[in-house]
Parts: structure tokens; C-alpha cells; sequence
């Protein structure tokens, strides 16, 4: 798998202008949102549940995955948590 710092260089060279890491606790799970910036994310460790437009999207480590800007969605993570690398673009 890459190191942060190659996710950032590679991110930031697609016109990302954020990156950082998330940390989420075991079986953790937020309500319907959306945010004012595009997310391209990966899976550093753990597992977690991504639904958008109505389809639940199961994502283990080395999985990535982008949620488009205003697109409501909703996360639910595996029972180890998860940690993720997140690029946005404000």
C-alpha cells in the first residue's frame, strides 16, 4: 500500500487541496449528510459501509472510493473501526 505522503502527492496532483487522516471507533454511524466539498478517501484500516443514492457500498483496507460534493450519504463502520485517508476538494 502507498505511504500517506504518496497519497497526498498523487491527490494534490488531481487538484485536491486537503488531506488528512480520520479515525472512526468501533460500529460508528452518522446520519444522512452531505458536504460542501468533493472526498476521495482510502481504507488504511479497518471496514466500513458506504451508502449513497439508496446502495450500501461494503469497503475493506486498500479500498477507495469518492463522494461527490452535496451528496447526501450516510457511513456505518465494521466492528474494529476504521481509519481512512481523506482528500477534499474545497
Amino acid at each position: 500500500m502507498q505511504t500517506f505522503e504518496q497519497f497526498k502527492a498523487l491527490t494534490m496532483a488531481e487538484g485536491f487541496d486537503e488531506v488528512l487522516t480520520r479515525e472512526w471507533g468501533a460500529n460508528h454511524e452518522t446520519p444522512l449528510h452531505e458536504h460542501p466539498f468533493e472526498a476521495f478517501g482510502l481504507i488504511v484500516k479497518g471496514e466500513f459501509w458506504l451508502t449513497q443514492d439508496g446502495k450500501a457500498t461494503h469497503l475493506h483496507q486498500g479500498d477507495t472510493f469518492r463522494v461527490a460534493r452535496h451528496m447526501p450519504h450516510q457511513e456505518k463502520y465494521g466492528p474494529d473501526g476504521a481509519s481512512l485517508w481523506i482528500a477534499r476538494m474545497n
